[in-house]
């Protein structure tokens, strides 16, 4: 782990280290936008806010941390974000050093026309793109001939998403998992973390790394959106996108291994994983 995520200056405030807006969560979903926010929070972020459907705040206010903040947004009647937020949100990103945009928001139509508008109208603002997040660019990225114009994205797909992107099936993916991983970052020039056992981090410029802590008890819901908070929280903090997301991945792992240490890998669950943060961040000190 980088001395700068382990040794904060004395004179350290929130401010610079880092606000993360989370786009996420709808009614049937809202855990996800938790565990993001929790995630984040454990992993070192000043500042974290949770932009959720309004419906859905007063659930939230019981679940989700006391630290981070809520910030309503206009909803579809399925208690999703509406497109109608746009604008909103685009005011609020001038506050913001970093876009979560993606877990648990649904696949409804007028979600996924918000989460297009966003992402192609963001440019250099480092943005991680998950779930749902990706499965609104499906279809709509046209890789060979049109690329998503932020230099500063990481994408976090799983196999079956990563299929859907580049429109083919889960067992090619799988027999490839590196080169695949290399030709979508290449293409639209993002870094990637194509999730699985040895989870794949290829960015754009050809670096590639391949993790090798964590455990098959991190198979279940929730486990990829403590991911996503754990890698904002170092892009916060101010590492290159390569490097949130290889130290990000390594250090979920680390915290997945120490969850099924005391929990089994049969009885962890992603709240765990993130009660284990702080203890892997003290062994990576």
């Amino acid at each position: 782990m980088p001395a700068q995520l382990l040794q904060r200056r004395p004179a350290a405030h929130k401010g610079e280290l880092g606000h993360i807006l989370i786009l996420a969560g709808c009614l049937q979903y809202s855990g996800a936008a938790v565990l993001s926010s929790a995630a984040a929070m454990r992993s070192g972020a000043g500042l974290v806010t949770l932009g959720i459907p309004k419906g859905i705040c007063a659930a939230l206010i019981k679940r989700k941390y006391p630290e981070v903040m809520l910030l309503p947004l206009k909803e579809t009647p399925r208690a999703s974000l509406s497109i109608k937020a746009y604008s909103q949100i685009k005011d609020f990103l001038n506050n913001i050093d970093v876009l979560i945009i993606g877990p648990g928001l649904s696949r409804d139509k007028s979600t996924q026309a918000l989460v297009r508008r966003i992402v192609f109208n963001l440019r250099d603002k480092p943005v991680v793109i998950d779930a749902d997040g990706l499965n609104a660019l499906a279809g709509h990225l046209k890789i060979k001939n049109k690329k998503l114009k932020i230099k500063n994205a990481v994408v976090t797909p799983h196999p079956g998403e990563m299929a859907r992107l580049l429109g083919m099936s889960v067992r090619s993916i799988q027999l490839n998992r590196k080169e695949f991983a290399k030709k979508f970052a290449k293409a639209c020039e993002v870094t990637v973390v194509l999730k699985g056992n040895n989870t794949v981090v290829a960015d754009y410029q050809g670096k590639i790394y391949i993790n090798k802590t964590g455990n098959p008890g991190m198979a279940s819901a929730g486990s990829g959106d403590v991911l996503t908070g754990i890698i904002a929280a170092f892009l916060a903090q101010g590492l290159s996108c390569f490097n949130a997301a290889k130290y990000a991945v390594y250090l979920h792992g680390l915290a997945g291994d120490l969850a099924a240490g005391s929990k089994t890998q049969l009885g962890m669950i992603a709240t765990d994983i993130i009660d284990k943060i702080p203890q892997a961040i003290k062994k990576c000190s």
